[in-house]
């Protein structure tokens, strides 16, 4: 594929172009409560992006694996009934368009489960431009692992140096630094800006709509000059 583009966004979906963060905070702390754990929301919100082993490992980590699991299970039906009420965050849709129309490669960086993932890409309703998605049966561990971030650059058949990540969470930022991505944060995950920073995002702005707007200029702007 001689004409495959050799710079690529890779985005982040939940809490950065999906306002979905708050749904998966309600639905831990429903599943801890359903095992007999008692996790303060604020905590958990805490750690919304990680790695769902990781973030158990963090909050309870004292749980059996046999109801780390059940957990697990009640989180994902709890997060189910919300998924009828998502929605997009502003400019979301807006960004992937333009980004696309810039000649750069579209990759749906997510390790969300692959029933979600319909869901989430029902929303974005973004099919033509997007080059590449992966999902959570392609690595054994989510972010902060680099691992989600290296599949979607070796699909793309893009280099490091030649892509950013869009992202919501430092879990985000993390991790693309781990491969040699520079990071872009919004804080549609309920993150603050100087936490952004503070963990490597190269810029910080509310959400994609302010992306969007700084495109010519901010730091995708530059992208493969």
């Amino acid at each position: 594929m001689t004409d495959a583009p050799s710079t690529a966004v890779l985005f982040d979906i939940d809490g950065t172009l999906v306002d979905s963060n708050y749904a998966h905070v309600d639905a831990w702390w429903r599943a801890f409560r359903a095992t007999g754990q008692s996790v303060d929301a604020w905590r958990i919100h805490r750690l919304i992006g990680m790695d769902a082993s990781r973030l158990l490992e963090e909050l309870v980590p004292d749980m059996s694996d046999e109801d780390r699991d059940t957990a697990k299970q009640y989180q994902a039906a709890y997060f189910a009934e919300h998924m009828p009420r998502l929605r997009l965050l502003p400019g979301a849709r807006e960004l992937l368009e333009a980004v696309a129309a810039r000649g750069h490669a579209i990759v749906l960086a997510t390790s969300a489960p692959e029933n979600e993932l319909v869901r989430l890409r029902e929303l974005l309703d973004a099919e033509q431009w997007i080059s590449v998605v992966t999902s959570g049966e392609d690595v054994e561990e989510a972010k902060p692992a680099p691992d989600i971030v290296q599949v979607a650059l070796d699909r793309a058949g893009v280099d490091p140096s030649n892509a950013i990540m869009i992202g919501d969470a430092m879990w985000d930022v993390e991790t693309s630094a781990k491969v040699g991505v520079s990071c872009i944060a919004v804080m549609t995950g309920g993150v603050g800006g100087d936490e952004l920073r503070n963990a490597g995002a190269a810029a910080v702005y509310d959400d994609a709509a302010a992306v969007l707007a700084d495109l010519e200029d901010g730091p995708i702007g530059t992208l493969g000059r």
